[in-house]
C-alpha cells in the first residue's frame, strides 16, 4: 500500500496536494491509499496506465475527500486498449498492466466550474465503486474508447452536467448497477455523439436530474438521455431494468428520452428493453423518437404532464403489461403513437383518476398517422374525452379491450373515436361503455371511409 501522506500529501484542505498524489500514483506500489482528510487538487491526477503497473485508488472507508479546485477530472485514467472485449484483441501489455484499474471508497467534490469527478479514456475493465461525486461539472465522464467498465454503488449527486456522461465514446459492454444518481442538471445518464453497445442500467435510483435545484437555465434533458443525432452515433443493445426513475417536470423533459433525427440511418437506436421499472412525474415519462426493436414491459409508469409514453416515427415497438396511471390531480396518464408502424400494445392498464370537473383533454391512447398497430387485451378506465383516438391510421387491430367509465356523471365522450382517412382497421370483441355520446364515434371524414373498416360487435 502507498499512503499518499508518505509521499507528502497534507490532507488539510488548504495545501495543494497535487505533486504528492501524482508522485504516489507514478511511483507507488500500485495500491494508492487516502487516509481520512481533505485533499486539495488544482489540476487532474493523470493515471497513465501505459507507463506503470496495475493500480487501485481507495479512500479509507470513505473518510477521504478530494477537493477538485482546477478544471478537468480529479482522476483521469488513460489507457491505450484499441481492441474489443474479444481475448484475441488484447495486447499482452494491456492485460499485464492496464486491466481493471479501480477507484473506490472516496469522495470527490467539485470546486471549479469545469471540474469533473472521474474520466476514463482508453481503459479496459475499469471499476468505479462506492464513490461519491458532488458539485462537479460531470460526475463520471467516458471519452474516446473504453471497454467493459463497471460503475456500481456510487452516489453521483448534484453535479452541473451529466451524472454519468458518455461523451463521444466508442464503448462496448458497460454495467451501471446499484447507484444513486440524482439532481444532476443535464441528466442522470447522458449519452451523446457515441457508439455504444451492451449497456446495462440495473437497480439504480435515478431521479430529479433537471435544472430545478441548479437554476442555471432549463434545457431539454432526462434521467436517461440518449441523443444519436450526430453522424456515426449509434446506441444499441441496451437493457434498463429494475430502476426507480422519476423527476419533477421540466420543459420538454422526460425520464427516458431517446432522440434520433435521421429516419434513414443504418443503425437507429434500437434493440432496447425497458423492463420492470418505476417511472414517473416528468413531462413525457418515456419519449422515443425514430427507434426500432424496443420492448417496454412490466413497468409502472405514472403521472406525466403530457404523456406517460410518447412514441414518434418508430417501428417494431412492443408495449406489454404496463400499468399507466396518475396519482395527482395535476398530472395526466395518456399514451400517444405518431407516424409509427408495426407496433404492439398488449395487456396494459391505463387509468385516469381526474378529479371532478377536471379534464386533461388528452385521450388515454392516441394513434395518429400510424400503420399496422395491434392493441389487444388492454384495460382503459375513466378516459376523457376518449379511451382510444385513432386518426389517419391504417390497418389497426383493436381487440379484446375493455374501455369503461365508473364516474357519474359521465365525462367520457366516446370509448373509441375514429378520425381522418384510415382504412383497413378492425375493432372486435371489445367491451366498451357508451359515454356521453356513443360507444364508437366517427368524424365526417372517417364516416366516408367506414366501409373500408370492420366494426364487429362492441359490447355496451
Amino acid at each position: 500500500m502507498s499512503d499518499v501522506r508518505d509521499f507528502g500529501a497534507s490532507g488539510d484542505g488548504k495545501t495543494d496536494d497535487f505533486d504528492a498524489i501524482q508522485h504516489a500514483v507514478n511511483e507507488g506500489d500500485g495500491w494508492v491509499e487516502f487516509p481520512p482528510g481533505d485533499y486539495l487538487l488544482n489540476k487532474p491526477i493523470v493515471v497513465d496506465l501505459t507507463k506503470r503497473r496495475r493500480i487501485g485508488i481507495a479512500g479509507s472507508g470513505g473518510g477521504a475527500k478530494i477537493l477538485m479546485a482546477g478544471s478537468g477530472p480529479a482522476f483521469h485514467l488513460v489507457g491505450n486498449h484499441g481492441g474489443t472485449a474479444d481475448p484475441e484483441t488484447f495486447k499482452p501489455a494491456v492485460w499485464q498492466q492496464q486491466r481493471m484499474p479501480t477507484i473506490q471508497n472516496i469522495e470527490i467534490e467539485g470546486r471549479h466550474a469545469e471540474a469533473d469527478g472521474i474520466e476514463l479514456t482508453g481503459t479496459m475493465q475499469a471499476i468505479i465503486s462506492r464513490v461519491a461525486i458532488r458539485g462537479a461539472r460531470n460526475g463520471v465522464r467516458l471519452t474516446k474508447r473504453n471497454r467493459n467498465p463497471i460503475i456500481s454503488d456510487c452516489q453521483i449527486y448534484h453535479n452541473r452536467g451529466g451524472g454519468i456522461y458518455l461523451d463521444g465514446v466508442n464503448l462496448h459492454q458497460i454495467n451501471i448497477i446499484g447507484n444513486h444518481i440524482s439532481y444532476n442538471r443535464l441528466g442522470g445518464i447522458r449519452i451523446e455523439r457515441s457508439e455504444v453497445r451492451n449497456l446495462q442500467i440495473t437497480g439504480n435510483d435515478i431521479e430529479y436530474n433537471t435544472d430545478r435545484t441548479h437554476k442555471l437555465g432549463d434545457q431539454p434533458t432526462a434521467e436517461i438521455y440518449v441523443d444519436t443525432t450526430a453522424p456515426g452515433a449509434t446506441v444499441n443493445e441496451i437493457a434498463i431494468t429494475s430502476n426507480t426513475i422519476q423527476a419533477s417536470p421540466s420543459p420538454d423533459g422526460a425520464n427516458i428520452r431517446i432522440i434520433e433525427s435521421d429516419q434513414h440511418k443504418d443503425r437507429p437506436p434500437g434493440l432496447w428493453t425497458i423492463v420492470g421499472n418505476v417511472i414517473g412525474s416528468q413531462t413525457n415519462n418515456v419519449h422515443l423518437t425514430r427507434c426500432y426493436g424496443v420492448v417496454i414491459s412490466g413497468n409502472t409508469i405514472y403521472s406525466c404532464r403530457k404523456y406517460n409514453l410518447l412514441i414518434e416515427h418508430c417501428r417494431q415497438v412492443s408495449v406489454g403489461s404496463n400499468i399507466m396511471r396518475r396519482h395527482t390531480t395535476a398530472a395526466a396518464a395518456g399514451m400517444r403513437l405518431v407516424d409509427s408502424v408495426d407496433c404492439v400494445l398488449s395487456g396494459c392498464q391505463i387509468l385516469d383518476e381526474a378529479a371532478e370537473g377536471q379534464t386533461t383533454g388528452v385521450s388515454l391512447l392516441e394513434i395518429v398517422r400510424c400503420r399496422r398497430i395491434n392493441v389487444t387485451g388492454c384495460s382503459i378506465s375513466n378516459p376523457s374525452p376518449f379511451g382510444i383516438l385513432a386518426a389517419d391510421s391504417h390497418d389497426l387491430n383493436i381487440s379484446g379491450c375493455t374501455i369503461l367509465e365508473s364516474r357519474r356523471p359521465s365525462r367520457m365522450t366516446s370509448a373509441i373515436r375514429m378520425e381522418g382517412k384510415g382504412t383497413g382497421n378492425l375493432i372486435s370483441g371489445c367491451r366498451v361503455g357508451r359515454g356521453r355520446e356513443q360507444a364508437l364515434s366517427f368524424s365526417k371524414e372517417a364516416e366516408a371511409t367506414l366501409a373500408a373498416n370492420v366494426i364487429d360487435g362492441p359490447g355496451d
